[in-house]
């Protein structure tokens, strides 16, 4: 069965979102599975995996009881990919947690890869919507969240599946603790002006380095991955946005 298109869904899902219960799970638009795993990547995906994915059935009063090493602070990485920056970040930074989301196997396959080459502990994964698990943690749990190369849903019929929405910007509010950073990059031009014009409507963002210079410099401890390097072949200049949540409530 394909996926049905946003006109199909119900008037409340038709930006991509709705509040996942039981019977009514959030949207999810993209593709799920690429190219068949091999036997070792199976294999590791049967074992490995298991103990590394989180269950927002569950319930959760602190973020940080998710892993073992009791961790100084939580980063959440939305749409890791081939999951080079979230390792990258662990690696660097093994004092901290870090939980990734991604619904395309292949990628959570590499993540897993990865994870299990270099046995690194201080990671969580979610294999479905970003958006449970953004529902699911406690207020004020994330120290800096990631958004990096989202997919753009080029056609503009289709803008409205951008994860970037008011509702999930609310849902990015209520987890980051006040101080804590969101990062967004893209190298597609209208998809950077629809975050920034999404942005500019929640008071308690703040945009750091707002500047033309300031975006066209990459994260002080950024490093490549191959979906930009192919962006600079192809000739589209990625921008690098940073927003701080600021103390306040969130106007429900």
């Amino acid at each position: 069965m394909s996926e049905p298109t946003s006109s199909q869904l119900p008037k409340e899902q038709q930006d991509g979102y709705v509040k996942p219960t039981k019977d009514k799970p959030s949207a999810f638009f993209g593709r799920r599975k690429g190219k068949p795993l091999s036997p070792n990547q199976q294999k590791l995906m049967d074992e490995l995996l298991p103990k590394l994915l989180l269950d927002p059935s569950q319930p959760i009063t602190e973020a940080a009881g998710l892993f073992s090493h009791s961790p100084k602070a939580i980063w959440l990485e939305i749409g890791f990919g081939g999951a080079e920056h979230m390792v990258h970040q662990a690696q660097e930074n093994p004092q901290i947690g870090m939980i990734g989301c991604e619904p395309f196997i292949n990628g959570i396959s590499k993540a897993v890869d990865q994870i299990a080459a270099d046995e690194i502990e201080t990671i969580r994964l979610y294999n479905e919507d970003a958006a449970h698990i953004l529902d699911w943690l406690p207020e004020a749990s994330i120290d800096r969240l990631f958004l990096l190369y989202p997919d753009p849903w080029h056609k503009k019929r289709h803008w409205k599946r951008r994860f970037v929405s008011d509702h999930n910007l609310g849902r990015i509010l209520r987890v980051l603790k006040p101080g804590g950073h969101f990062r967004f990059a893209s190298d597609i031009e209208s998809y950077v002006e629809w975050t920034l014009e999404h942005v500019a409507k929640q008071p308690l963002f703040k945009e750091l380095g707002a500047s033309d210079e300031e975006r066209a410099q990459p994260y002080p401890d950024w490093r490549r991955t191959r979906y930009e390097a192919k962006a600079f072949r192809e000739g589209r200049t990625p921008k690098y946005l940073t927003f701080e949540r600021l103390a306040g409530k969130i106007k429900l």
